[in-house]
């Protein structure tokens, strides 16, 4: 309906498709994607009433992945009154360089102007949080209702294949463990936009990562139908969005009206024809 009642559709609606942890136990109850927990939280500090919503308070939450929506669930667990509250990330435990480290003081692998491997402690970190680095979830135990009771984790370490140099890593014998938990907040990283719905409905090819497949001028498989932010290049930064959208309306005028003067970073000019 939309493509057809309208000249233009631009698609922006992000990359939430999480990353699963497909192990024993994981259709347990109390075991839940960043994005299932997050987003209610924030229906509830906007005023609306969550029906059934997933809360922490009371519980042994176990946060299992270390980047940025992590820290998101570890801020929100603490404030909802958890018993405790853990980390886990698959990778080495990075060097601690403080907040701003100079150019000398930088991993050899990552140099200026790369993003560079090191020590990240937010402000949910500081509210309080323990932290394991080099570990694997094996296995979400339950208790005889279905419901989350625990995890079973391995210690593991990090090498590089002799003959690929690839980075792989391999248990650690004698490292198998026992957590108590009764939730589990998954924040591994997100594979891509939701494909059912609009995506489905549409027909759009998409890229190999399995985002929706665009051009240089942000139009997909679909003539009149356009994608920009997380949904063409993938979780990214909210920078790379506010670009990616400014582009985008650019490329919708110049195809609607034949040219354009809205400004680019890759035009010498703000006057283009097609």
């Amino acid at each position: 309906q939309l493509a057809t009642e309208y000249d233009a559709v631009v698609l922006t609606g992000g990359a939430t498709l999480g990353r699963d942890l497909p192990i024993p136990g994981r259709e347990l109850q109390g075991v839940h994607y960043a994005m299932e927990f997050l987003p209610q939280q924030n229906k509830r500090n906007a005023g609306d009433d969550v029906a059934a919503q997933i809360v922490a308070e009371g519980k042994d939450v176990i946060v299992i992945g270390g980047g940025d929506t992590g820290s998101d669930c570890d801020g929100t667990s603490n404030r909802q009154g958890c018993k405790s509250l853990t980390q886990f990330e698959l990778l080495p435990q990075p060097p601690d360089l403080g907040k701003y480290p100079r150019r000398h003081e930088r991993p050899t692998a990552t140099p200026w102007p790369a993003w560079p491997v090191m020590m990240r402690t937010t402000s949910s970190h500081e509210e309080g949080c323990r932290r394991e680095f080099g570990i694997l979830t094996k296995q979400f135990l339950g208790d005889a209702e279905g419901r989350l009771r625990g995890l079973k984790t391995v210690r593991i370490e990090w090498y590089a294949d002799e003959v690929t140099g690839q980075q792989k890593f391999r248990e650690l014998a004698g490292s198998e463990a026992e957590w108590p938990c009764q939730l589990a907040l998954l924040a591994m990283g997100f594979v891509g936009p939701e494909k059912l719905g609009l995506i489905a409905d549409l027909g759009l090819e998409l890229d190999p990562r399995g985002n929706v497949k665009a051009g240089a001028d942000y139009m997909t498989s679909k003539e009149g139908v356009f994608a920009a932010g997380d949904m063409r290049r993938g979780q990214s930064l909210v920078v790379w969005a506010i670009h990616e959208g400014r582009e985008c309306a650019r490329s919708v005028d110049l195809w609607l009206m034949g040219q354009t003067n809205l400004p680019s970073v890759s035009a010498g000019e703000f006057a283009v024809h097609a």
